[in-house]
C-alpha cells in the first residue's frame, strides 16, 4: 500500500495542524491505519517509492483543536512535553510526536510518555528530553548585558527552538525589568516590556553592532569575569567535568569567558 507524508512547517503550530490534517486525510481516503500515514518538517532530497507527498499550510485554528484534544484526553503536562518535543533540532520529531498522539488517544493513556516500548514514543522522548536539557541550561547559563537604554539584552544560540519556553522564566523573575532575548540561530527575538506580557518577533532587520551598552555594564562584567577567575582552585581544574557541565558551545554566550576566548582567538 502507498505511504503518504505531509510536509508541514517546522513549528508547533504547524505539526499540530500537520496532526490534525493526517487524521483528517485518513479519513477522507480509507486509509486503514496511521501505520501508512507520516509527517515531516521538510520534503526529502530523494523521495522514496510508493510514497506520496504534500504540503500542507499552517492553520492556527486546526492546531488549536488538536491541542485542545491533547489536553483534553492527555494531560496539560504531556502536552508541554509534546510541545517541548515539537521544538527539537530532530528532523523527526513531527512523525514521532503524531504517532505518540495516535497511541495516547488510543489507549486513552495520559502517561504515553512511559511506552518506551514503542518506537514513536521513543524517538518522541528523546526529543522532550534533549529540548528539556537545552532549556535547563539556558536557564542557568543565560546571561543578560544592560543597554544604555536601560533594557536588558542576553543573545543566544540554541540548538532547539526552546525560547517560547524561555521567555516564560525569565519574564517571571524580571517583571520590572524590559528585556531582549536573541536568538541567534532561528532569528527570533522575545520581548518582554516591563510588567506586559512577552512576545516574539520573527524576521525583524538587526544589527547587533549598533547596540551601546552602558558605562555600567562594562565595569559589572570585568568585576564578575575577574570574580570567576580569582574564586578557581588551579589544583582542582578538571576540564573534561567542566565540559560535561558546560558544553563549549555555550561559553561564546557568557561574559565571564569572553577574556578567555578573545586570548585564544589572538594566539
Amino acid at each position: 500500500m502507498e505511504e503518504h507524508v505531509l510536509i508541514c512547517e517546522d513549528s508547533i503550530d504547524g505539526i499540530l495542524t500537520g496532526i490534525y490534517e493526517a487524521y483528517q486525510y485518513k479519513k477522507d481516503n480509507g486509509i486503514d491505519s496511521h501505520d501508512w500515514m507520516h509527517l515531516a518538517v521538510k520534503e526529502p532530497d530523494i523521495g522514496r517509492l510508493l510514497t506520496c507527498y504534500t504540503k500542507i499550510e499552517t492553520n492556527a485554528e486546526k492546531a488549536q483543536k488538536v491541542s485542545r484534544t491533547i489536553k483534553r484526553e492527555l494531560g496539560e503536562h504531556t502536552f508541554y512535553d509534546l510541545c517541548l518535543a515539537m521544538v527539537s533540532a530532530d528532523a523527526e520529531k513531527a512523525d514521532a510526536v503524531y504517532h505518540t498522539v495516535v497511541i495516547g488517544l488510543k489507549y486513552h493513556d495520559r502517561n504515553v510518555f512511559a511506552r518506551l516500548g514503542e518506537p514513536a514514543v521513543q524517538k518522541a522522548f528523546a526529543c522532550q528530553r534533549g529540548a528539556g536539557n537545552e532549556l535547563n541550561h539556558y536557564r542557568q547559563f543565560l546571561r543578560f548585558a544592560e543597554l544604555e537604554s536601560g533594557i536588558l539584552y542576553a543573545k543566544i544560540g540554541a540548538r532547539d527552538r526552546i525560547l517560547p519556553f524561555l521567555m516564560p522564566h525569565f519574564a517571571d523573575r524580571l517583571p520590572a525589568d524590559n528585556f531582549v532575548i536573541y536568538d541567534e540561530l532561528s532569528g527570533v527575538f522575545g520581548l518582554h516590556p516591563q510588567y506586559k506580557q512577552w512576545y516574539l518577533v520573527n524576521g525583524a532587520d538587526f544589527d547587533e553592532d549598533s547596540l551601546v551598552f552602558s558605562k555600567a555594564e562594562a565595569e559589572y562584567s570585568a568585576l564578575f569575569t575577574q570574580f570567576c577567575e580569582s574564586i578557581a582552585i588551579e589544583a582542582r581544574t578538571n576540564p573534561k567535568l567542566q565540559m560535561n557541565m558546560l558544553p563549549l558551545r555555550f561559553r561564546k554566550y557568557m561574559v565571564e569567558f569572553e577574556r578567555r576566548a578573545n586570548e585564544e582567538t589572538l594566539h
